[in-house]
């Protein structure tokens, strides 16, 4: 194990200790940062100013560099290691980044506003200065309801066993601590707090009947903007700050979609664009303009690491991506230790080698005749979770499709296809496609990490007219009442 290094991040006031030879890629996406190009250095959003210690340039980031015409004292964090003790200003922190990489324009405001995206899984939320649209801390943690389940059906299972309460108060006590946790290192005016989610999460966060939501045809009668005060949810902030939990779109699709569809630009384009989020509980949308659909998958569960036996999410220890390097695996761990795990970016890689090599067969069988596949000395993948992969996998594909024939219109209508989700950083989009799970040309795609973020920001600033627009625009279907659903999903599950 190499000598740990530490990481001061401005204008955060945090310091973080990580192994000697780190990259910063694998600390920065804990604290909400955008790697729209993917980590390739093509965009020079991930930029982060050299305020204290040395970190070299290699010649392919100085030559980024000089094209983006950067400061000498700038570096691109997608190239970066920690290999000694460093203090850096994130960039990206200035003003608020966009799903194409542009900048919002905005009505300046007094104050500062916070933006929370509940995920299942994880809970990020930011402080933003009102006047400019500068980010002044993140905080990132673990959704406490995980206790209760990973997935959403374990928690909805918990409710109807009479622990909605529990649940409900557990993350209203953690958002209200990270809270607090950043207004105590900024004594600044606290006036809005926007926070986006699943339905689910909403329902949980806001204290309304899940019942509807745990049986066909899962449409709850709750899905609007909730209002609240910072006394009931036993918040110590500013009595007058507005709380807003913004409305879901239907189903399974939250506010978290909605924010989504936000930061995309989607409801302002005239072209087709499709956004995959795939997180805990796996969304699609499709659409322009003029319209807009979208539906949920049971897909996300695998690529979070739920249901995979080694599967974890993309934290400290978590295999991220897979290379075959002459005769071996080659692994990128996250944090530079040891192998504990594989997270879902992974699991797609070494899908696509074992595939590449015609290791597993069109049904996903293992050829050895062996029931395990071995990754690391302490990682292997097991016939189950190439199960996992083949019916994740094939959620996905069947869902873009489906929603491309309700639209009567095919993927070459198609103008970009956005990926959103917690591991969408560490992406081999080579192997996204090879694996079948998206079936496009690379150069439609575009991963843009946590758009639900992005939007719950711009939320922070928009009138509720034009969040009602977009709304109003889309609607949500459910895949498996389509009567082509059942073929075209056999059909995804094989493996060729």
């Amino acid at each position: 194990m190499s000598d740990p290094v530490h990481i001061t991040f401005q204008p955060l006031g945090e310091t973080v200790k990580v192994q000697k030879g780190t990259p910063l890629i694998d600390v920065l996406h804990e604290y909400g940062v955008e790697f729209p190009c993917g980590g390739k250095g093509s965009c020079g959003t991930c930029k982060v100013k050299l305020l204290g210690g040395n970190m070299e340039t290699g010649t392919q980031e100085a030559e980024k560099l000089r094209k983006l015409r950067y400061p000498k004292n700038y570096r691109l964090a997608c190239y970066c290691k920690a290999t000694s003790d460093i203090t850096l200003e994130v960039s990206q922190f200035e003003h608020i980044i966009l799903a194409d990489n542009s900048e919002f324009n905005f009505k300046p405001q007094e104050g500062a506003g916070i933006a929370v995206d509940l995920g299942t899984t994880t809970i990020v939320a930011q402080l933003v200065d009102l006047q400019n649209g500068s980010i002044i801390d993140s905080v990132s943690d673990v959704n406490p309801q995980a206790k209760f389940g990973a997935d959403l059906i374990s928690r909805i299972e918990s409710c109807l066993n009479g622990k909605q309460v529990d649940l409900q108060k557990l993350i209203r006590e953690k958002i209200g601590e990270m809270i607090q946790r950043m207004l105590a290192k900024h004594p600044i005016h606290l006036v809005k707090v926007v926070l986006v989610g699943n339905t689910v999460m909403q329902h949980l966060f806001c204290s309304l009947d899940v019942q509807p939501l745990s049986m066909y045809p899962f449409e709850s009668p709750n899905l609007g903007t909730k209002i609240f005060t910072a006394s009931e949810l036993g918040w110590e902030i500013q009595p007058d700050v507005t709380i807003k939990f913004n409305a879901s779109i239907g189903s399974f699709v939250g506010s978290d979609i909605l924010a989504g569809i936000a930061a995309t630009k989607m409801a302002e384009q005239e072209a087709y664009s499709i956004l995959i989020d795939l997180g805990t509980n796996g969304e699609i949308v499709v659409g322009n303009r003029e319209k807009i659909i979208c539906a949920s998958t049971a897909a996300g569960p695998a690529f979070e690491g739920a249901k995979i036996s080694q599967g974890m999410r993309a934290t400290t220890g978590a295999i991220s991506s897979i290379e075959f390097a002459g005769e071996d695996l080659s692994c990128h761990v996250i944090g530079n230790v040891e192998s504990r795990g594989i997270c879902g970016s992974a699991l797609i890689d070494i899908m696509a080698i074992l595939l590449e090599q015609q290791k597993i067969g069109m049904f996903g069988e293992i050829e050895s005749g062996y029931q395990e596949v071995k990754i690391t000395n302490n990682v292997n993948l097991i016939q189950q979770d190439i199960r996992e992969f083949q019916l994740a996998k094939a959620a996905v594909a069947t869902g873009v499709q489906l929603l491309l024939n309700r639209l009567q219109i095919s993927m070459d209508d198609v103008e970009k296809i956005y990926i959103a989700g917690g591991f969408g950083n560490f992406l081999n989009l080579k192997n996204v496609i090879r694996t079948g799970l998206i079936e496009a040309p690379e150069e439609k795609i575009h991963k843009l990490g946590n758009t639900a973020l992005i939007g719950a920001k711009m939320f922070l600033f928009e009138e509720e007219a034009e969040i009602q627009r977009i709304l109003d625009l889309t609607t949500h279907i459910s895949l498996e009442s389509d009567p082509a659903f059942q073929d075209i999903y056999i059909e995804k599950m094989m493996l060729v």
